[in-house]
């Protein structure tokens, strides 16, 4: 007897449904355990012995404290204040004093000034608005029929010829941290109207949230196509 098809459908209904109600919470989930693990492993070094040295003193009442979730929520606790309490300072005066002296002291350092150098710059160039060329810009990947999504970093030009080329930072889905770089003629570059809160979301959600309509030519082509 073969297996009732209206049940298949009721269960395969369900599973779509179930589906994609979780993958928003799980891709929420691999955003938020990618960063505030992280830095809860940050402050980890300094919360472990005073909360294992409270347990010990007074095994009966503060033995709980000993246990590793207890040590990971104040972790992150912590590193939560302690990001808080990083930006109330850079918008003191104080705390722009101390930036600087801590970036003059990182520009010391041979390897530390190239990273931290290079990660300020991207994250104060995705912070303003660009001159001349749009922030967010679709680029042929891995062929011209495909496009993929960018952040122009800077705008260069190429020796010789002088024609424009655009640095693209290209993020990965669902976590826009990691990407690559690709260098791309300015003029086979696709622009959009997106800010950079816009893109973020599209990529985070592997393009479910994003608008209705959407640029996918290069202005150079849909010219010629006209």
């Amino acid at each position: 007897m073969s297996p009732n098809p209206t049940l298949g459908r009721r269960l395969q209904g369900l599973f779509i449904a179930g589906l994609l109600t979780l993958l928003p919470i799980w891709l929420t989930w691999v955003v938020i355990k990618f960063v505030f693990v992280l830095l809860s492993d940050v402050s980890r070094p300094f919360i472990d012995p005073l909360l294992q040295s409270l347990a010990t003193s007074s095994p009966a009442t503060l033995g709980w404290l000993a246990q590793a979730w207890v040590k990971t929520a104040l972790g992150l606790i912590a590193t939560v204040a302690t990001v808080l309490i990083a930006g109330w300072l850079t918008r003191r005066v104080l705390g722009q004093r101390l930036l600087r002296w801590f970036e003059a002291l990182i520009g010391r350092v041979p390897l530390a000034n190239t990273v931290y150098g290079s990660a300020r710059k991207l994250l104060d160039i995705l912070q303003t608005k660009p001159d001349g060329t749009q922030r967010v810009v679709l680029i042929d990947f891995p062929h011209n029929d495909m496009k993929t999504l960018g952040f122009v970093t800077r705008v260069m030009r190429e020796a010789g010829t002088g024609r424009e080329l655009a640095a693209v930072y290209v993020p990965t889905t669902p976590n826009p941290t990691s990407g690559y770089l690709e260098i791309v003629p300015v003029e086979r570059m696709t622009p959009t109207d997106w800010t950079v809160d816009q893109a973020m979301s599209f990529i985070i959600s592997g393009g479910a949230v994003a608008p209705e309509t959407i640029p996918f030519s290069p202005p150079g082509d849909r010219d010629r196509e006209a």
